[in-house]
């Protein structure tokens, strides 16, 4: 464990987001070396990935609720110096984590051809969809024992083995991704089939490797066969601070079907372009929320420790430095953004679509920066249901406009994204005030940061 309660706060924060950058970079690289790929196969094939690949959204919001809550819960514990505490929740993530990917496969396949149904925007772009989820979803499964393990890590100020197993999976789809998509080598292309299988078998091989890690080298929380026995207390701690997260992913995931559903009717091109626009948006993203998610567990261990100047400290710091790098990449997105569109698809319509996509919606940014450091920072005092409430309102306010433009005879794609920037900036307002008062009331009273009761190793033996 590394004790995050003493020692420079900018310090920890750069030690803990660097790697968690880099690790995101190449996790981000998993789909980008697939739309690389797929998007040589055609508009309705990269259509088909971006909608389908929406999915992952919905799992994410569940992985969020496993994950923030298993994070904030040991980094706490590990502030407070109770490692019992922490090994506890650790295991019951573990739990939790496998009964969410029974779910996930079941679900998945029961109705992904009735997603893709209502989204594709014509009968090749869900066929396409539907293949690609029918391989996709095992690895998103999987993905719930990865976050499990990972946040479990980060709660104790760890982040280095999870980043190092990130990327050698990536490595193994960039490998696998070419020879099974496009055929490299084997001469038996499977098309975007090829890319859910890539992702499948690579998320297995880092699910493989994090055991690993944990048997061999982890030693202050682990694998323990007394504390697997379903534990309603701690499961209820868990789903209280995850759960919101969880609602927060959940949105986004309606929202991502908004856009979708609102633009089909511009054809393939444009939902592809948005795909495209959108992962590019996301991958700009990432040292943003590197330091969002480094400031979680550095609060959150010293709001076990009730080291108050220091969770506001933690705040400000991130706050600083994620405006300031969110201002340089609007700057960038404004020069050349079908740069980074083209580099992924070649018909120019599409580069056209993503390029406007790009332009516009990073006038967003520093707000969606903002958001991102208020949300790290109710994960870290775990009460997370602020953070929920100011992306329910987001939905609200970019909804029911977006359904009502698309039935406007003058509508056009860059009335939708300049909605979405205009919601965002109202988002972040609504973040920010409540964090405000959220901090004003829990870092002047101590009671509100009651310790969770030490764990008695006894009672689950």
């Amino acid at each position: 464990m590394n004790d995050l309660t003493e020692g420079p706060i900018a310090g920890h924060l750069m030690r803990i987001a660097i790697p968690i950058a880099v690790g995101m970079v190449f996790q981000t690289a998993y789909y980008l070396v697939d739309l690389y790929f797929v998007g040589r196969l055609g508009d309705a094939a990269i259509a088909g990935l971006g909608s389908a690949g929406n999915v992952q959204f919905l799992v994410m919001a569940i992985t969020q609720i496993l994950g923030v809550g298993t994070m904030a819960l040991i980094a706490q514990a590990a502030g407070r110096k109770d490692r019992a505490d922490a090994n506890l929740i650790f295991n019951q993530s573990l739990v939790l984590a496998a009964v969410c990917a029974a779910v996930t496969l079941v679900g998945g396949y029961a109705l992904s051809a009735w997603y893709m149904g209502r989204l594709g925007a014509d009968a090749a772009t869900a066929e396409a969809g539907i293949t690609y989820l029918y391989w996709f979803l095992p690895g998103l499964a999987l993905q719930f024992a990865m976050i499990s393990m990972g946040s479990a890590l980060r709660g104790t100020g760890i982040v280095n083995p999870t980043i190092m197993v990130q990327i050698a999976t990536v490595v193994l789809n960039a490998i696998l991704a070419p020879i099974l998509i496009s055929g490299w080598l084997t001469g038996v292309p499977l098309g975007i089939a090829g890319a859910g299988i890539a992702t499948t078998i690579s998320v297995a091989a880092a699910v493989i490797m994090m055991i690993a890690y944990f048997v061999r080298l982890e030693h202050y929380v682990g694998f323990d066969a007394s504390l697997v026995r379903p534990r309603a207390e701690a499961w209820k701690r868990i789903l209280a601070i995850g759960l919101p997260p969880g609602g927060e992913f959940t949105l986004m995931f309606v929202y991502m079907a908004v856009i979708y559903w609102v633009i089909r009717d511009f054809g393939p091109a444009a939902q592809a372009g948005f795909g495209v626009g959108s992962r590019v948006m996301q991958a700009i993203f990432l040292p943003a929320m590197a330091i969002a998610w480094a400031a979680s567990p550095v609060a959150g261990q010293n709001v076990g420790a009730r080291k108050h100047d220091r969770v506001r400290e933690t705040f400000r710091t991130a706050m600083v430095t994620l405006s300031c790098l969110m201002v340089l990449l609007t700057l960038f997105c404004q020069w050349r953004p079908s740069v980074l569109v083209a580099f992924f698809a070649d018909d120019p319509a599409v580069v056209a679509a993503g390029a406007d996509f790009l332009r516009i919606i990073s006038w967003n940014f520093v707000a969606t920066g903002i958001v991102f450091t208020c949300s790290g920072m109710f994960q870290a005092i775990g009460n997370t249901v602020p953070a929920l409430l100011a992306s329910a309102t987001r939905i609200v306010t970019f909804a029911i406009p977006a359904v009502w433009l698309s039935y406007q005879p003058w509508f056009e794609l860059r009335h939708l994204w300049y909605t979405s920037v205009a919601t965002v900036l109202l988002q972040a307002a609504a973040s920010w005030w409540m964090l405000t008062v959220e901090l004003r009331k829990k870092l002047t009273d101590d009671s509100a940061y009651a310790a969770q009761p030490a764990f008695d190793a006894s009672a689950a033996l």
